[in-house]
């Protein structure tokens, strides 16, 4: 790990890198997604959704996992211009 992503990962809360890891995930079905962040994440889907869209704008987040970072990033975009 490098100073600046040490700094970052500092920068985050326990909760911030829990989203962010779980976002990494892959999941079979959106039911098991949804499930799996109350159980794990103890909050609402809903609650995850705002809390990870709010760390794809962080770049403290970046620096902690940039690849999952920017692939949620292209899936956001596409999503808008697809409803635009």
């Amino acid at each position: 790990m490098d100073g600046a992503e040490e700094e970052a990962r500092a920068g985050l809360s326990d909760e911030d890198r829990a989203v962010l890891a779980f976002a990494a995930r892959g999941w079979a079905s959106p039911g098991e997604r949804e499930r799996a962040i109350r159980e794990r994440l103890g909050m609402s889907p809903v609650r995850y959704y705002q809390q990870l869209n709010a760390l794809l704008d962080d770049e403290r987040a970046l620096a902690v996992d940039p690849v999952t970072v920017n692939r949620l990033l292209r899936r956001r975009q596409e999503n808008r211009d697809r409803t635009h």
